[in-house]
């Protein structure tokens, strides 16, 4: 059973959520904030697998939200919800550690399984975001201080984190390098590790940032 948390300060919004996630059989909705700082607190005493996020919230605003439950738990998982489909939320709620951008006009179905696909470990972003957020990449100065973190990597390493920034899966990369698909996640791992990053979401980032990886055309 997947839990779920939802934080969003429009109580229509929650209701709405609700009533489209009770009747799946594998996700259960544990609880509700209205606010960014309700939303820590409730992650942190329902340890949900995925925190709805809204953005636009009084006082904790949903990026520093989302900053503070990644931090406190780097396997709590938060999909990010907005009406607003602008760069500078898209990026700092990916630097802030989120798993998945969806705007709220999204389909009840591509809710649904975008909370299956991040409670499973992997991200989602809706396609005007993916387009717009690897154009905002190409114009981005390169970051020369996150550049030498990646002279921690093996050669194999930065081979893996160019695939995942790629989108491709472990089962995917194991199989383009001929390895198990044990072995990609062990590299995975270790990369985030010696980054210190909380999630692939996070490797992709940087690895654009520091110019591994160039935007297609």
């Amino acid at each position: 059973m997947i839990s779920v948390l939802l934080a969003d300060d429009q109580s229509l919004i929650r209701a709405g959520f609700r009533m489209i996630l009770k009747t799946e059989r594998d996700i259960d909705v544990v609880g509700e904030a209205s606010d960014g700082r309700e939303a820590v607190a409730q992650a942190d005493a329902l340890t949900p697998d995925v925190v709805l996020m809204d953005i636009r919230m009084p006082g904790l605003d949903g990026i520093e939200a989302t900053r503070q439950i990644t931090a406190r738990n780097s396997g709590r998982r938060v999909l990010v919800l907005t009406t607003f489909d602008l760069d500078e939320y898209v990026y700092e709620s990916l630097r802030a550690g989120a798993s998945a951008f969806l705007l709220k006009d999204a389909k009840e179905q591509q809710l649904v399984a975008a909370i299956r696909i991040v409670a499973d470990g992997g991200s989602l972003f809706a396609p005007s975001v993916t387009r717009r957020l690897i154009e905002k990449f190409a114009e981005r100065p390169r970051n020369p201080t996150a550049s030498a973190q990646l002279d921690h990597l093996t050669v194999r390493e930065s081979e893996v984190l160019r695939l995942v920034a790629r989108g491709l899966s472990n089962a995917e990369i194991a199989t383009q390098l001929v390895v198990s698909e044990h072995t990609t996640k062990t590299h995975v791992a270790s990369i985030l590790q010696k980054l210190d990053l909380r999630n692939r979401v996070q490797a992709v980032v940087l690895a654009y940032e520091t110019g591994l990886v160039q935007p297609a055309g």
